[in-house]
This record gives C-alpha cells, sequence and structure tokens, in this order.
C-alpha cells in the first residue's frame, strides 16, 4: 500500500501548478486530481487482476477514509484502445464524495485483439468483487465511468453483464455485472460512425482506424466482428441505468453514436439519461452541468437514499 502524506500533497499540488502554469484552470485542476488524492485515502497501486497476466492487466484502487463499506466507481480510460493509461483518469473527485474508486489498465489493440479489451475489464470487475471485503468496499454497488474508448468499454459492461462469453479467466463464480454506467463520449456502433461524422472529423472505415485496429480488419469487411464490439448488441431490460454525454462537434466519436445508444436503451425500458454538450467536442467540457449530472447519477443509483 502507498499512503500519499498532506506535505506531499501540498508539494505535487505546487509543482503541479507550476509546471501547467500556461494551461488553462481546468487541465491544472484535472492534473491536480490526478495525483493528489484526500488525505488519509489508502492507495494500492498496480494490483494485478489477472495472476501472472499481462503488465496492462493492473489496477489500482483508492479508499476514502472514514467511510464503512463504500460503493465502488471504476474508471476506464480512453485513447483510440491503442493508447492511454489508469493514470490518466480523476479519482479524487470520487472518493471526495465517499466513493471507493478503481482505475484499470487493459490490454491495448498494439497487446491484442478484440474481444481481450471487454475481457480484461470484465476480469477486473470479478477480481474487485471477490477482493471486495478484503479492501473494504460494497460489492453490490459498482458504478462504471470511462471515456471515448473507455465510454465504449463501460457500456459494454453494462449491456454484456449477463453475457459470459466475455468471462473468461479467474474469479468465475462472481458476477462481472455492474449496477450503473456513466458514458461519456464513447463509440457505439463503428459501421455507422463515417456516416454521421462531422465533415472535419476522424475517418473510422479505413484498415487504419482505431476502430479497424481494434478488431484486426477493415470494419466494413468484418461487420459480424464488429456487432460483437457493439454494446447496443446486448441491450436488454436487465442493462443497468445509464448516463451518457457527449459533444455535439466531437470531431473523434460523432454525436450519433450516443444517441443510437440512448435509443436502444430507453427501448428496452432501461433508465437512461442523455446530455448533449453544445458545441463540445472530444471531451474538455466546460459546461457545469457535467460535473453536476455525474455526482446526481451515481449518488442516485450507488448510495442509499440517493444521497
Amino acid at each position: 500500500m502507498r499512503m500519499l502524506s498532506r506535505a506531499a500533497a501540498v508539494l505535487l499540488s505546487f509543482a503541479l501548478a507550476a509546471t501547467f502554469a500556461l494551461a488553462g484552470v481546468a487541465e491544472v485542476k484535472k492534473a491536480i486530481d490526478r495525483v493528489v488524492i484526500p488525505r488519509d485515502a489508502a492507495f494500492y497501486r498496480d494490483l494485478a487482476y489477472v495472476t501472472n497476466g499481462h503488465e496492462r492487466q493492473k489496477l489500482d484502487l483508492f479508499i476514502p477514509a472514514n467511510a464503512a463499506n463504500p460503493p465502488l466507481i471504476i474508471l476506464i480510460h480512453g485513447g483510440a484502445f491503442r493508447a492511454g493509461s489508469k493514470e490518466n483518469m480523476r479519482p479524487a473527485p470520487f472518493l471526495r464524495q465517499g466513493y471507493a474508486v478503481a482505475s484499470i489498465n487493459y490490454r491495448l489493440s498494439g497487446d491484442a485483439l478484440w474481444p481481450a479489451q471487454i475481457e480484461d475489464c470484465k476480469a477486473a470487475v470479478r477480481w474487485l468483487r471477490a477482493h471486495a471485503q478484503e479492501y473494504g468496499y460494497d460489492p453490490e454497488r459498482f458504478g462504471a465511468h470511462g471515456t471515448s474508448a473507455g465510454g465504449h468499454l463501460v457500456a459494454m459492461l453494462g449491456t454484456a453483464g449477463a453475457t459470459k462469453k466475455f468471462d473468461v479467466g479467474e474469479n468465475l463464480d462472481v458476477s462481472s455485472r455492474v449496477q450503473a454506467v456513466a458514458d461519456f463520449f464513447g463509440p457505439t456502433d463503428f459501421l455507422q460512425m463515417d456516416a454521421h461524422r462531422i465533415p472535419t472529423g476522424q475517418e473510422h472505415d479505413p484498415p487504419t482506424s482505431p476502430e479497424s485496429l481494434l478488431i484486426g480488419g477493415s470494419i466494413q469487411e468484418n461487420k459480424e466482428k464488429s456487432a460483437s464490439a457493439n454494446p447496443i448488441t446486448y441491450v436488454s431490460k436487465e442493462s443497468p441505468p445509464f448516463l451518457i454525454i457527449h459533444g455535439d462537434m466531437d470531431p473523434l466519436v460523432p454525436w450519433h453514436q450516443s444517441q443510437l445508444l440512448f435509443d436502444a436503451l430507453a427501448g428496452a425500458g432501461v433508465p437512461v439519461t442523455f446530455y448533449t454538450v453544445g458545441g463540445g467536442g472530444h471531451g474538455g467540457f466546460r459546461d457545469p452541468n457535467v460535473e453536476a449530472l455525474i455526482q446526481e447519477f451515481f449518488a442516485k443509483r450507488l448510495k442509499p437514499g440517493g444521497k
């Protein structure tokens, strides 16, 4: 276990503020939040959720102080399925709200092709549930939050929670379901991305696109495998509540991708909120409603009495 003292936290705050002095206030705050955890929170780094597994099959775990059996929020990073790290996520805001937090890595498309990524995410959920008593959080109240490629993977965790074909490896006697999903601008139906991209947006049909590299070939020439990576494929009335947030000028993942997921969830009777950030791109939102929405969503779905 690694503990971060208050003095160290203060020094890190000043160092980061100086390092990012030329960045905007929001960027500095996010950078600080990534590494400065609240005083007395426990920090467990690089826990392997697969025994003797790949170097990417590890997670960081944060437990808030003075919280008895808190809910757990699982953070999944973005990076076009080919980059990114658990260190890019922000556990501090959730810790301050009384949640335990796990930030996970998974094998990237350069390490293994689909469905390795969702297999890893499900393995991490099972490991976290199997070790809940050891670390002191509630195994029945798991939320998942991801951005971009991470948004896609949390959506898959939500809709494919009961799909056993992605459950491989260890801890198969426990569930890989989550109880709430916050999907921020994640792709869903790869095959429709180019049809709805903004004029200056990224192309997704070519074999060099992030989605094609993920599945191991051009998405339009591998439609069945593309469908297996589509969270909409697995939507049912048993899917957990969703919060979806997307900018309508996103140049990387078309806004329409989230509209498709919303329509499928709502059609199945799943509680779902879809918020569009007007003029918003691929994250970096300055809309204050975004933070309020995610805070209210997880409180309602994971805390007793929704508080």
